[in-house]
């Protein structure tokens, strides 16, 4: 299966839930012209002045990185990529996604909090270590609710399984936030669940 040209997912879940080592395998499948876009790094632009995206202060941060990522991966869909950005991206940031018009999935790969404590943890480096804050995001993503059918558990799998699945889901057409349009008003397409 070659992933679709113009089209965005939004692969989401937990810290520790793999979904950047997902995207970034999709980017790599052969075939069209795609793209991977890592949503941490905008936050990581940010050298002096930055809150901590899961600090309850950082939400009128997060909402502008949500537009700067839209805006990118807009671009590059709209240029004829498949874009698979990734991050810890909550229903909340959604409709500035469907304003691009253009094909939209949504994807939050879940396992349990041990397992994503765990996979933390051995990352070791800079990133997120810290098992208090990676139960805490763990958590908003334990109930999606009017999204809940756009999880997928993938709690236990290996890489390649893990990939199987994804790529499973996304051929199935089950996560795809919108319908193409059918008005000729040039209003883009309308959010479902």
């Amino acid at each position: 299966m070659d992933l679709p040209a113009g089209h965005i997912l939004i692969l989401s879940g937990h810290p520790g839930s793999g979904k950047t080592t997902c995207a970034e395998a999709l980017a790599y499948l052969p075939g069209g012209p795609k793209v991977h876009l890592h949503s941490d790094d905008f936050w990581g632009y940010i050298k002096t002045g930055k809150i901590d995206p899961w600090l309850p202060e950082s939400h009128g941060q997060n909402q502008m990185i949500m537009q700067i990522a839209a805006g990118v991966a807009g671009s590059y869909a709209r240029n004829g990529y498949f874009v698979a950005l990734d991050g810890v991206i909550r229903p909340w940031a959604l409709p500035k996604f469907a304003e691009l018009g253009l094909p939209l999935h949504y994807i939050v790969l879940r396992t349990s909090v041990e397992e994503a404590v765990a996979r933390c943890q051995a990352r070791g480096g800079d990133s997120l270590t810290d098992p208090a804050v990676v139960a805490a995001l763990h958590a908003e993503f334990a109930d999606l609710g009017a999204h809940e059918n756009h999880a997928l558990t993938v709690g236990g799998l290996n890489r390649a399984d893990t990939m199987d699945v994804l790529q499973a889901a996304l051929a199935s057409g089950r996560y795809r936030l919108n319908a193409p349009s059918t008005s000729t008003t040039g209003s883009g397409p309308a959010l479902r669940t």
